[in-house]
């Protein structure tokens, strides 16, 4: 015991390090090189897009940038920025990420609790009729026609109505909900709360990992969408960033590759080469312009994100 301690004294003050055997030390470098590794492999892709995004698009177009950028300019993105219509695009992201990802928390939260209480009228047969529907589709042309028929093309609440209910979102909030001691829903009970009352200031406040993990998969799902603003819309002031990206990058790349072909040989082509844009370019650029904003909001939700997975699926 003396031993111990004076071990753990000595390493605090610096007199002497606490000895690691042979295998430890190997083990740790081994473990410290892994992890290492895997964090270049996540991150390479993301600075690869951002180096080739604003280094020559010549060399970019060849394969050349995969370390450090050669040559800097931000003329790629200075067109991008141009685009006719992409403030109010911005807007339209933003709009269907923000209240599309709020109505989703609330509705899984809800649902998922309701779905576990006994009381609820016909709780299993509901739950069921829910759960359906990750296996069964209507398909395109009948989705199409409902959302014609209710009046939702060339609405902006096509974004968001359809995506509020998401069964996969409730059954990872249910699991978690289950997993809560029902002792307390059972003294607040008795105190006299309402389902409502239990819902709001018991439950939910203790829901917010898993909450935070629906934010996740919504805003994410909400900010990449651009095949509704494809299927539903024609007004152009609801088209979604995304979408208008799209557009930018097929209608871009075609004018890129009929520019290139057409008169090479001039000596002001050639100097302005390094920034003119070419399909490699423009798709670098637009991946860096849609990915950025989520890697901002994800390393705050991050902590919740991963106590959230966890324990929304021990039962399963």
């Amino acid at each position: 015991m003396s031993d111990a301690i004076d071990t753990s004294a000595g390493t605090l003050d610096g007199s002497h390090l606490i000895r690691r055997s042979k295998g430890e030390k190997v083990y740790n470098v081994f473990n410290i090189a892994f992890f290492v590794l895997f964090a270049f492999i996540c991150t390479y892709p993301f600075y690869y897009l951002i180096i080739n995004s604003i280094s020559d698009n010549d060399a970019s177009a060849a394969g050349d940038v995969n370390w450090f950028p050669q040559g800097f300019h931000l003329e790629n993105y200075k067109a991008v920025f141009k685009l006719e219509g992409l403030g109010d695009a911005a807007m339209v992201s933003l709009g269907r990420t923000v209240i599309g990802t709020a109505l989703t928390v609330m509705a899984s939260a809800f649902l998922g609790f309701m779905f576990t209480q006994k009381k609820m009228w016909h709780r299993s047969f509901w739950y069921r009729f829910v759960i359906i529907t990750m296996y069964f589709n209507a398909g395109l042309i009948p989705m199409f026609i409902t959302m014609k028929n209710l009046g939702l093309t060339n609405n902006f609440w096509v974004y968001i109505l359809p995506a509020i209910v998401q069964p996969f979102n409730i059954i990872l909030v249910k699991t978690y909900i289950e997993s809560i001691p029902s002792s307390l829903q059972e003294a607040a009970e008795v105190d006299g709360a309402g389902t409502m009352t239990v819902f709001r200031k018991i439950i939910l406040p203790m829901c917010t990992p898993i909450l935070a993990t629906v934010a996740i998969f919504s805003a994410v799902g909400q900010w990449n969408s651009f095949q509704d603003t494809l299927l539903y819309m024609s007004d152009s002031k609801l088209y979604s960033l995304q979408y208008v990206l799209y557009l930018y990058i097929n209608q871009a790349a075609a004018l890129a590759s009929s520019v290139k072909a057409s008169g090479t040989g001039s000596a002001l082509n050639a100097a302005a080469m390094a920034t003119q844009q070419t399909p490699t370019s423009i798709r670098m650029t637009v991946a860096v312009i849609v990915v950025l904003p989520i890697l901002f909001v994800y390393p705050f939700f991050q902590r919740y994100f991963v106590k959230g997975m966890m324990l929304g699926a021990v039962k399963g």
